[in-house]
C-alpha cells in the first residue's frame, strides 16, 4: 500500500509538540542529573502510538518527519547545557558576567544550524556504507520502533513485549530505587579497602537500556571501548596515587585541594583519567579527518561543482543552497560576537569566528563517526578541547578576565551544539535511508526543530537558574562545572593539564598504529566505567546467541530477534526515563539515598539483572 506524504500539518504539528517537550525534559533531567537522554526513541515510540490511535494507517514516513524534528531537542539540549550554565556558574564569583536569555538562544540556533549545513555533505559517506562499517545503534533501534509501528504483528510483539519489561525494569530503578542502578566492587568485603587503599574500584551500570545499547552495537566495538575505561581506571588511577601519594597536583586546577594519595578512585579520574580521555578525544578526532580527508575534500569540491547537479542533488538540499546558507550563518555568527559578545572588537570576533568555523566544521565528522560506531558522541570532550583551544588563542589575542570567558563559553555554546547536532542528525538520516524517507525533506524540517528547541531550551535554562541557581548545588550540571573550572584559570593565567592531554594524544596514536580503533578506546577512557562495563555485557550476549548453531540461518534470525528484543530495551528504558523526569519535576521523587549507600542494595540488583539477561538470551531462541 501506498505510504503517506512525509510532511504535511500533522507530521510537523507533532514534530515541532515533541521538540518542545522534550527540550523542556531533557534540560532539566541533564542538569539534574548530568544525563542527556536520547530523545529519538521515546519520540519515535509516540508517534507510532498516536498514529495508531488516530487510525493512520502507512504512517511510516510521518513518523519518521515526526521523530527528526522532534529529536533536535536532545541535541541543542546537549549543546546548551554542557556549556553555557557556566557563566551563571562562573557569575557567582565574577558578578560582572552576564547572559541572557537572547544569548543563549542565538548561540544555539546558529550552532544547530551549522551542524546541520556541515554534516549534509557527508550523508552519504556515513549513511549508505554497510552496517558493519556503521552500525548505528541507535538508528538501529529508532528504526526498529518505526517498523514495528508500521508492520505490526510479527516485529510488534517481540519489540513490544522487550519494550515493557525493559522500561519498567528502568523505571523501577530510577524512580523507586528498590535496587542500586550500580554494582561495584565496594559491596564485597574488603571492596571499600581496595577502592581507598589501591585505588581500584569495579562499576557496572545495572540498566536494561544500556545493556540493549551494548548488544547492537556489538562485542568487538564494547570490547575495546571497556579496555579503554579499564586501562585508565585498572592502570592510570591506581599509578596515580602510587606515584603522588601526598602531591596536590592543583597546577592546572587550583580547586583541587587534596593530595591525589588521599582521593578516592573517582575523585582520581575527573580531576585527573577525564584529561587523559580528553587528550585521546581529540587526537583520534585529529587522526579520523586525516583518514577521513579524502571525503572532506571531495564533500568540499561537490559544493562548488556543477557537477552536484546530478543524482544526489535530488536527495539532498542543492550543494549551491548549502553553500550559500553557511557561508550566510557564519556570517551572522561573526556579526554575533563582533557586536553580541566582543563588545565591538573586530579582531577578537575575527578570531572567533575562524576557530568556531574550522573547528565545528572538522570535528563534525568525529561526532558523525562516533555516533555511527557506537551510538554515543563525545561531545563534551571535543567541546572541552574547543575551550581551551579558543582560550589559549583569544589570551594571545588580548582578550583575557571575565570578557574572555563569556567569549569563550559562548563560542563552546556553539561548537558544542553543532557536534551534537551533527552527530543526533546521522542518526536521523541513517533512519530515513532505512525507511525511504526523502533525505531532503528531513533536512528542510531539521532547520525548524532546531529553531524550536533552542528557544524552548533558553527559556528552561533561564527558569533553572532563577528556581534553583546553577552555582547553589541544587542542579549538578557536571559537565558545565567541568566547563567553568577549565576556562578559570586558563583565562587568569593558568595553564591546562597538557601533560595529561599528550598522554592521551600518544595513546590515541599508538592504538592507531595498532589497528586498533581509537577513538572507541578513547570514549571508554573519558566515560565513566559503569556506563562502559554493560557494553561489553550486551556485546557478549550478541556473540553468544549468534554463535550457538551450526546453522548460520538460525544465528542470523537470532541476531535479527536479539535486535528487537535490545531495540525494545533501549526504547522501554529511554521512554520511562522521560516518565520518571516528568515525576520529578512536578516534585513526586522518593529519597532511597540511604538504602542505596547500604552494600545489600548493590548485591539485591545482581538478582534482576541476572534474570534480565537470562530473558535476553532465551527469547532470542524462541
Amino acid at each position: 500500500m501506498k505510504q503517506r506524504s512525509e510532511v504535511n500539518t500533522w507530521s510537523v504539528t507533532w514534530g515541532v509538540l515533541m521538540a518542545i517537550l522534550f527540550s523542556a525534559a531533557a534540560a532539566y533531567l541533564g542538569l539534574k542529573v548530568g544525563q542527556v537522554f536520547e530523545a529519538a526513541i521515546p519520540i519515535a515510540i509516540i508517534a507510532v502510538g498516536v498514529s495508531a490511535a488516530a487510525k493512520r494507517s502507512n504512517a511510516l514516513r510521518e513518523n519518521v518527519i515526526i521523530q527528526s524534528i522532534g529529536a533536535c531537542s536532545g541535541a541543542v539540549v546537549a549543546g546548551a547545557i554542557f556549556t553555557l550554565p557556566a557563566i551563571y556558574i562562573l557569575q557567582a564569583k565574577y558578578p560582572e558576567m552576564s547572559a541572557d536569555f537572547l544569548k543563549i538562544f542565538i548561540a544555539s540556533l546558529l550552532g544547530g544550524v551549522l551542524g546541520i549545513l556541515f554534516l549534509i555533505p557527508f550523508r552519504k559517506y556515513f549513511v549508505e556504507a554497510p552496517q558493519e562499517q556503521f552500525p548505528f545503534p541507535e538508528a538501529t533501534a529508532t528504526t526498529q520502533v518505526l517498523k514495528s509501528g508500521d508492520e505490526g504483528g510479527s516485529q510488534a510483539k517481540p519489540l513490544l513485549f522487550a519494550g515493557l519489561i525493559g522500561g519498567l525494569y528502568d523505571f523501577v530503578v530510577a524512580t523507586f530505587g528498590w535496587w542500586n542502578e550500580n554494582v561495584t566492587s565496594r559491596m564485597i568485603p574488603y571492596g571499600d579497602d581496595l577502592a581507598e587503599k589501591a585505588k581500584l574500584v569495579f562499576k557496572n551500570n545495572t540498566g536494561a537500556a544500556i545493556l540493549g545499547l551494548g548488544y547492537i552495537i556489538g562485542f568487538r566495538y564494547a570490547l575495546i571501548i571497556t579496555l579503554g575505561s579499564l586501562f585508565v581506571w585498572w592502570i592510570f588511577v591506581p599509578a596515580m596515587a602510587l606515584i603522588f601519594p601526598d602531591t596536590v597536583l592543583n597546577q592546572w586546577n587550583p580547586a583541587i585541594t587534596t593530595a591525589v594519595g588521599e582521593m578516592s578512585p573517582e575523585q582520581i579520574f575527573t580531576s585527573y583519567g577525564k584529561s587523559i580521555g580528553i587528550g585521546a578525544i581529540a587526537m583520534a578526532g585529529i587522526i579520523g579527518i586525516i583518514k577521513s580527508w579524502g571525503v572532506i575534500k571531495s564533500a568540499v569540491g561537490l559544493v562548488g561543482s556543477q557537477s552536484a547537479q546530478s543524482s544526489q542533488s535530488s536527495q539532498d538540499l542543492p550543494f549551491k543552497f548549502i553553500a550559500i546558507a553557511a557561508i550566510t550563518t557564519i556570517i551572522i555568527t561573526f556579526l554575533f560576537y563582533w557586536f553580541g559578545v566582543m563588545d565591538g572588537n573586530l579582531l577578537f570576533a575575527a578570531v572567533a569566528i575562524i576557530l568556531t568555523a574550522v573547528i565545528a566544521f572538522l570535528f563534525t565528522t568525529v561526532a558523525a563517526n562516533a555516533i555511527a560506531i557506537v551510538g554515543s558522541n563525545p561531545v563534551s570532550g571535543m567541546t572541552l578541547m574547543t575551550l581551551i583551544l579558543a582560550s589559549v588563542v583569544m589570551v594571545t589575542v588580548g582578550l583575557k578576565g571575565t570578557g574572555g570567558m563569556v567569549a569563550a563559553l559562548i563560542m563552546g555554546g556553539v561548537v558544542c551544539t553543532a557536534l551534537s547536532m551533527a552527530g543526533s542528525f546521522i542518526t536521523d538520516l541513517k533512519i530515513g535511508f532505512w525507511t525511504g524517507t526523502l533525505p531532503k525533506k528531513q533536512e528542510t524540517w531539521k532547520f525548524l526543530g532546531t529553531l524550536v528547541s533552542a528557544a524552548t531550551v533558553g527559556g528552561v535554562m533561564m527558569l533553572l537558574n532563577e528556581t534553583y541557581g546553577f552555582a547553589s548545588g541544587a542542579l549538578v550540571a557536571p559537565q558545565a562545572n567541568a566547563m567553568a573550572a577549565v576556562i578559570d584559570p586558563l583565562m587568569n593565567g593558568v595553564g591546562a593539564p597538557w601533560i595529561l592531554y599528550a598522554i592521551g594524544a600518544v595513546i590515541a596514536i599508538i592504538l592507531t598504529l595498532c589497528k586498533v580503533p581509537a577513538l572507541a578506546f578513547a570514549l571508554g577512557m573519558f566515560i565513566p566505567m559503569e556506563l562502559n562495563v554493560p557494553l561489553v555485557i550486551g556485546g557478549a550476549i550478541n556473540w553468544y546467541v549468534t554463535t550457538r548453531s551450526k546453522d548460520e540461518a538460525v544465528n542470523k534470525r537470532r541476531s535479527e530477534k536479539g535486535n528487537l528484543i535490545a531495540s525494545g530495551f533501549i526504547a522501554g528504558g529511554a521512554l520511562m526515563g522521560v516518565v520518571s523526569a516528568l515525576l520529578r519535576f512536578g516534585g513526586i521523587q522518593f529519597d532511597y539515598a540511604e538504602w542505596w549507600s547500604n552494600p545489600f542494595s548493590e548485591l539485591l540488583a545482581l538478582i534482576p539483572y541476572t534474570l534480565l539477561i537470562i530473558y535476553f538470551i532465551r527469547a532470542t531462541k524462541e
